[in-house]
């Protein structure tokens, strides 16, 4: 194997690493932001009776779930970047040419979704 693919496959592993770091780094935050709103909401159940609180905490779980949160570049790449390493990168270059691109990075955001949906296949 030549230097020159092992620096690309190090360079690729890199790339999944900061995705994954990145991916982490979301999932904290947005666990101190939700401790945040559960501890600032508190004292204002305390009063309440346990049905009361009940169904606001049903209401409240009701309405977290259908935000979605959009699809970045990172965490596309990190898939197609594991496909890739799977033995399917010419299978990755095909869907990306499909969606109208040489590189994920000329790919509309829009078509993210589609995108992992066809690489899911894979």
């Amino acid at each position: 194997m030549g230097k020159v693919k092992l620096l690309l496959d190090v360079i690729d592993d890199l790339h999944s690493l900061a995705d994954s770091l990145q991916a982490v780094a979301d999932a904290v935050a947005e666990n101190d932001a939700s401790e945040e709103m559960t501890t600032t909401k508190e004292p204002e159940e305390k009063g309440r009776t346990k049905a009361a609180t009940k169904k606001t905490t049903a209401k409240k779980s009701v309405k977290a779930e259908p935000e979605e949160k959009p699809l970045t570049l990172e965490e596309v790449r990190a898939v197609l970047a594991e496909k890739s390493r799977a033995g399917h990168t010419a299978e990755v270059k095909e869907l990306l040419n499909k969606h109208g691109a040489d590189k994920l990075s000329e790919i509309d955001p829009a078509e993210y979704s589609a995108l992992l949906a066809d690489a899911e296949v894979l």
